[in-house]
């Protein structure tokens, strides 16, 4: 069951959409089960938008100029990641709300300006770092800010897939200048330093790293960036950790996994297993399930879905969707992603590739640029 969302003196939201690709896909899902209408779309060619049109089930296919134009209060932008920052501005400037995939930009500089941009045209702007509409990362993140794991000493974390594990494998990501610098970090290591930021509640301050180029070429193209990163790092209270990031690990499809070790107990997140959440402990470990009654408050909001129905990715994308359309509706919803944490994922984007380029630490600043 859906339920329609509505804004003072405006009514259903209607929304317009950049790009028909997978996460084309992804979004008009979660604009129709927050009960918006699917107004415009536009893609690399008029004839790829009404193809995405008729598959997606969007009103309207035009150009990017007639949908700037039109009536779609919030455009969503599912683009490669090079045209992310030019695309989402013109959004800005024609004083739409966006919605933008990450990587927000392929520079920090680009990011940083988009984010001010934003600000000046007062615009809600958002990237959809959707792991944090996981039930259970909420969970976690509610149990770390009470202080039940106690002090953060370590922790061990990664993202693991391995659709780019054959030498034949090929993608615009890692093949073009589409794809910016940094593809494996830039598309899904930045997702697990958002997680990881967001749930333990710290920033990361300092980092090295080493990346790892499998093959010079792809489908007869020569690869632009990184296969895989492996970044070692501290937190703001000390807390040390490793992260794996790979998009080459054999039978991996989207293992994202979070652990955090305090002194008092450990939590863990398996993006694969979402219902879930292990604690560890000195005298015996328990596996924590999604269940709105027991859950920390503020949490049960995130639970879509009766207990013993199981929710999963699609699920946080609506949540996050819904929360976004919340906030143009004048709503606070808590952790909503922003471009400013588009702003910081960029930060991070460019103190690991300096990192590993100069094989040395780096001090990231805590406060967003």
């Amino acid at each position: 069951m859906t339920t329609e969302v509505t804004h003072t003196g405006i009514g259903t939201i209607r929304s317009g959409f950049l790009g028909g690709g997978f996460m084309a896909q992804a979004h008009t899902r979660a604009a129709r089960a927050a009960g918006a209408v699917l107004a415009d779309i536009a893609s690399s060619s008029p004839e790829r938008a009404a193809v995405a049109a008729a598959e997606l089930g969007v009103e309207r296919a035009g150009t990017i100029d007639e949908l700037l134009a039109g009536g779609s209060e919030v455009v969503h932008v599912c683009t490669p990641n090079s045209t992310h920052a030019p695309l989402a501005l013109r959004v800005i400037e024609a004083g739409k709300h966006v919605i933008c995939e990450k990587p927000l930009a392929t520079s920090l500089i680009d990011a940083r300006a988009l984010a001010s941009a934003a600000r000046e045209h007062g615009v809600v702007a958002a990237v959809p770092f959707v792991y944090r509409y996981h039930p259970m990362v909420r969970e976690a993140r509610a149990r770390v800010l009470a202080g039940e794991i106690g002090t953060l000493l370590t922790v061990d974390c990664g993202y693991l897939q391995d659709w780019m594990l054959l030498p034949s494998d090929d993608d615009w990501r890692a093949t073009s200048d589409e794809g910016g610098p940094s593809r494996a970090f830039a598309d899904i290591g930045s997702h697990l330093c958002d997680l990881l930021e967001f749930v333990s509640g710290e920033r990361i301050v300092r980092l090295t790293a080493r990346t790892r180029r499998a093959f010079a070429e792809r489908g007869g193209h020569p690869v632009q960036n990184e296969d895989a990163v492996a970044i070692l790092v501290e937190t703001s209270s000390g807390a040390i950790g490793t992260l794996l990031v790979s998009q080459m690990a054999a039978g991996r499809k989207n293992a994202l996994t979070l652990e955090l070790h305090g002194t008092r107990e450990s939590v863990r997140f398996d993006q694969e297993r979402p219902e879930e959440l292990w604690i560890g402990r000195r005298e015996g470990n328990r596996q924590l399930f999604r269940d709105p009654q027991n859950a920390h408050p503020g949490v049960a909001r995130f639970s879509r879905l009766p207990v013993g129905h199981a929710q999963g990715y699609q699920d946080a994308f609506n949540g996050f969707v819904a929360d976004v359309y919340a906030a143009i509706a004048g709503e606070h919803p808590d952790g909503l992603p922003t471009f400013d944490d588009g702003v910081r994922a960029a930060q991070l984007t460019e103190a690991v590739l300096l990192a590993a380029r100069e094989e040395r630490w780096i001090d990231v600043p805590a406060e967003t640029p």
